[in-house]
Order: C-alpha cells, then sequence, then structure tokens
C-alpha cells in the first residue's frame, strides 16, 4: 500500500513539474518585441494652451518608454476649410514643428489626415496645396507606405479619397502588391486616419472607409499575416474583432479639439464619453497585440 501511495504521489510530482515546465516553455514562447505610441487627432494649434499642454502629454507618454511613435493624422487643428488662410496653415505647421522637436530622439511615423491638406490654395499648383505640402512637412516618403521593424511589417495607408475615407486605385494596387511580396504569417500592423472598421462612427454619423468590403476581402485572401489596423478620426475609443483581427479606434489626444467640451461631454475635454488620451501597442514575437488606452487630464 505504501509503495502505491508513494509511486501515485511521484506520478503527481511530475505532472506537476511537467505543466510547470509547459506554462514556463508557454511565457518564454511570448515575448514582447516592440512598444509603439500611437498618437491621433492631435489638432495643434495656437489656442487652448495647446502645445504646453501636448509638451506635458509627451512627457507622459514617455515614461512608458515607447519604441518609435505613430501618428495617426489631423495633425493640425484644420487646414481644409474655404476660409483657412495661407497665413494661418503655415502658422499650425510651424507649431507642430516646434512640438515634434519634444519628440527627438523618437521616430514618428504619420499618415495624413483629412484636415492636415489646405484645399482652399490659389491653385493646384501653389507649392501648399494639397497632399504633398502635408507630406514634407510630415517628413513622410508618400502619402502612403510601409517599412519594418523586427519582423513585424507596418502599412501606413492613406484615407482621404474620394467617397470620404477610402483608397484609390493607385494605392489599392500597391497595397495588394505590398501584401503578396511578404513571407506567409509576417505579423501586420496597418495605420490609417479613418476608421477601416468600427462601431463608434455610428455614434458620430460616419466616418468609416467606405471600401470597407474590399478592405475585408483583401484582409482575408492574407488572415495569416494582417493582426491588427488602428486608426482615428472619430476621436472615439472602440474594438472590433472580425476574422481574428483586431480594429481599435484610438480616441484623440485633443480630446474635444483641446476645448473644454459641449453639452454632450460626460466630462471636461471629453468628446462625447472618450476622454482625450493616446494608446500604449505592444507586439509580441507570436503576432499578438496589446493595444491600451490612456486618458490624459492635460
Amino acid at each position: 500500500m505504501m509503495d502505491r501511495r508513494a509511486s501515485l504521489k511521484n506520478i503527481g510530482l511530475a505532472a506537476a513539474t511537467l505543466s510547470v515546465k509547459n506554462v514556463s516553455t508557454e511565457v518564454q514562447a511570448k515575448k514582447r518585441i516592440l512598444r509603439i505610441a500611437h498618437i491621433t487627432d492631435i489638432h495643434i494649434r495656437p489656442e487652448h494652451d495647446a502645445p504646453n499642454r501636448f509638451r506635458k502629454c509627451v512627457d507622459e507618454i514617455k515614461k512608458h518608454k515607447p519604441d518609435f511613435f505613430l501618428n495617426g493624422g489631423d495633425t493640425i487643428y484644420a487646414a481644409d476649410y474655404q476660409n483657412i488662410t495661407r497665413e494661418r496653415v503655415n502658422e499650425q505647421w510651424m507649431i507642430w514643428r516646434n512640438c515634434r522637436a519634444l519628440l527627438q530622439g523618437y521616430e514618428v511615423y504619420s499618415c495624413l489626415g483629412n484636415h492636415d491638406m489646405w484645399w482652399a490654395a490659389p491653385s493646384p499648383q501653389d507649392e501648399m496645396y494639397g497632399k504633398e505640402h502635408v507630406v514634407r512637412q510630415l517628413e513622410i516618403p508618400k502619402r502612403y507606405y510601409s517599412f519594418d521593424k523586427k519582423g513585424w511589417h507596418f502599412i501606413v495607408l492613406d484615407s482621404n479619397n474620394k467617397s470620404a475615407g477610402s483608397l484609390d486605385d493607385e494605392q489599392r494596387t500597391w497595397l495588394e502588391a505590398d501584401l503578396a511580396k511578404l513571407a506567409a504569417n509576417t505579423p501586420i500592423l496597418v495605420m490609417s486616419h479613418y476608421p477601416l472598421l468600427a462601431v463608434c462612427t455610428h455614434f458620430d454619423g460616419g466616418g468609416m472607409h467606405t471600401d470597407f468590403k474590399y478592405l475585408a476581402n483583401l484582409f482575408y485572401q492574407h488572415k495569416d499575416k494582417i493582426k491588427t489596423c488602428i486608426s482615428g478620426h472619430i476621436h472615439l475609443v472602440d474594438r472590433v474583432v472580425y476574422n481574428d483581427i483586431s480594429y481599435f479606434c484610438n480616441g484623440a489626444l485633443s480630446g474635444f479639439w483641446w476645448e473644454e467640451g459641449d453639452k454632450n461631454s460626460a466630462q471636461k475635454y471629453y468628446y462625447l464619453q472618450t476622454p482625450p488620451g493616446y494608446a500604449i501597442i505592444d507586439l509580441y514575437n507570436d503576432g499578438s497585440v496589446e493595444n491600451t488606452y490612456h486618458p490624459h487630464s492635460f
């Protein structure tokens, strides 16, 4: 009887040891390889002490020790309205350059927001007209592009085409080729200004990509690669999972455009029920993603 008990005890110890080893192996297998700060809808402007408040945000974000920044568009308050002057556009971009200097030492990958382009320029030949001027101000290679970091592939889209949020034909051709050239199981993060797929757009009267069916079909063809898509534009926070791809709409650094809010704001500086904030995104070697929205009080 004693031998049988000893034998059972040894089996239990062996099982426990095996279980611990399996857990240990699993923990070791999943390793964070990148931490990214996603700031979107900065809407920088001279009013409401926005530049100084941006500085405070940056000081807070740096405490998370991100590897680099993703800027989701609407970097400046607004250049797209018909009454915006050249002087006002230049003023906003000058403030952004000063704010960008606060991120010295960090790479910043930006996309175009709908409020960033000055369509009221005297003519399309004006050097400040449209998207190319914004590309230069943001110091990005093109209006859409991709890059690689530590085994992850990043795709930055230009949502600002006909039918509100959408891709143009040129960009579709490029995107299809960019996805096709990647090896199987290459993890991908996609950043756009307009949400590619969202729930929060129902609270804001629209603003989601109008070509979402095309994108969902394309992403399904590459479901081993596409892991997550991040966006802004709506100033609200949500998460949608479709075909195992997580779509995060990550609020707005400016909240209610740096203003105190209106009658629909849940609290001061909120847009509806969403506080101003930023996201910290952790990417892992197994393709998994953790997206955490951090409200700020500035």
